[in-house]
């Protein structure tokens, strides 16, 4: 006789557990304690202590009453069925999923983002300064998802940490997190820890940010001001030398910053810096003129030729802040509206290409620009090698002839090493 609602609903505990049988092994299990439990009796093939074939008795807990009704224990009970069908024991399949479930609830957002930045990242030999950016989106987004397993993070949970950050006014801070948290969760379904990525789902839900250049002076004279500026700097040596030398190398301040004497070939005038310091993964040679080769024999009086060519002033281990340069301009009175450190580039390019002297390849090459064609832009790095020595010595020299309060273009000259 199968089981009704009415009969589960009056059943009452006893001094003994016991069972109220419905169909096909389905039945109800009576507690002491009034509870009432679903479970189901199979028999499945195995065998004795002996070897021998033998078939097996398990039972299998469906769920609890109420909150598991009479028609919805017998859905259940038909599914184990299927699966012993099958030839799939669902004993052996509840376990498993309960094992998966807890091994899930232990991959949480800040695990993943840990394992993309410490070996995806660093095998992709991302820049230092990329990965300690990573570093920063992921301590943003840590309180509020960080322990939360990835699988079960709503779009709805990242949105309330994005909109923080843009009710903060950090437009784009907010623009790049959410662009960090997107590849965790790409990675994430990579390696089967989740199977989507909320963070797409939010790209046209942010304010977008306004683009800022940034700031560079360009007309001649106040190039000229700023270079005298700079000669003037009292601050630290370190970091005067490292303005110095900026203006004439024009390459990104963190690859200024992370310099090392290593990648330094003085005799041949060349300063080498390897792929994983570049924006573009690509290794960039810099010709160098007389005028950095005098810099950086006097740097080299001062501090050795070991390490880093500008330390932290904490430790030698690591470079300068990406902070230091910018801070030695307002301590010098210019403004973050008037110059930056990236802003040497901007005034490089704009005074190369006014000047007319030169191939815009070259200028992009020595700015190390990429090319969208990577054959093209291999053969623009061999084509345009000795065009870009001659225009990295004129550079400086026009620099020079600026900084001494000259309005007009310097000529062309041969580039010459230094010696001794």
């Amino acid at each position: 006789m199968t089981l009704t609602d009415i009969t589960i609903r009056n059943a009452k505990p006893r001094a003994k557990p016991y069972k109220l049988a419905d169909e096909r092994g389905l039945f109800l299990l009576v507690q002491t304690s009034g509870g009432k439990l679903w479970r189901w009796k199979y028999r499945i093939d195995g065998a004795d202590s002996d070897g021998a074939p033998k078939r097996i008795e398990r039972k299998l807990t469906i769920g609890t009453y109420p909150e598991l009704g009479l028609s919805d224990a017998r859905v259940r009970c038909e599914d184990a069925r299927r699966d012993l069908s099958n030839g799939i024991d669902p004993s052996i399949k509840r376990q498993r999923q309960r094992t998966a479930a807890k091994l899930q609830a232990t991959m949480t957002f800040s695990l993943v983002a840990n394992e993309y930045i410490d070996t995806k990242m660093k095998a992709e030999k991302k820049a230092p300064a990329t990965i300690s950016k990573a570093k920063w989106f992921l301590e943003l987004l840590t309180p509020a998802i960080g322990s939360r397993p990835i699988a079960e993070i709503e779009p709805a949970e990242l949105l309330a940490v994005l909109k923080r950050l843009e009710a903060a006014g950090k437009h784009e801070t907010a623009k790049k997190t959410r662009s960090f948290a997107g590849r965790v969760f790409r990675y994430g379904v990579a390696t089967t820890r989740c199977k989507e990525d909320p963070a797409a789902l939010l790209k046209d839900a942010l304010i977008a940010p306004t683009v800022r250049h940034h700031a560079a002076i360009i007309d001649p004279a106040e190039v000229g001001a700023l270079l005298r500026a700079i000669d003037g700097y009292t601050g630290n040596p370190i970091t005067r030398f490292a303005l110095q030398i900026a203006p004439h190398v024009f390459v990104r301040p963190g690859e200024l910053r992370h310099a090392e004497w290593s990648e330094f070939d003085v005799e041949a005038a060349i300063w080498r810096i390897p792929a994983g310091k570049m924006k573009l993964r690509r290794p960039h040679d810099v010709p160098l003129s007389e005028q950095v080769i005098a810099l950086l024999r006097a740097l080299a009086d001062l501090m050795g030729q070991e390490g880093y060519l500008f330390p932290s002033v904490r430790s030698s281990a690591r470079p300068m802040s990406e902070n230091t340069l910018n801070a030695a301009f307002r301590r010098m009175g210019f403004t973050n509206d008037e110059m930056t450190a990236h802003g040497f580039r901007s005034t490089a390019s704009t005074l190369l290409n006014e000047s007319g002297k030169w191939n815009p390849d070259a200028i992009e090459r020595a700015l190390a620009h990429g090319d969208s064609d990577a054959t093209r832009g291999a053969y623009h790095r061999g084509k345009h090698w000795e065009e870009r020595v001659k225009m990295a010595q004129w550079w400086s020299d026009h620099l020079d002839l600026l900084k001494a309060g000259g309005a007009k273009v310097s000529p062309i000259r041969d580039s010459k090493k230094l010696t001794g």
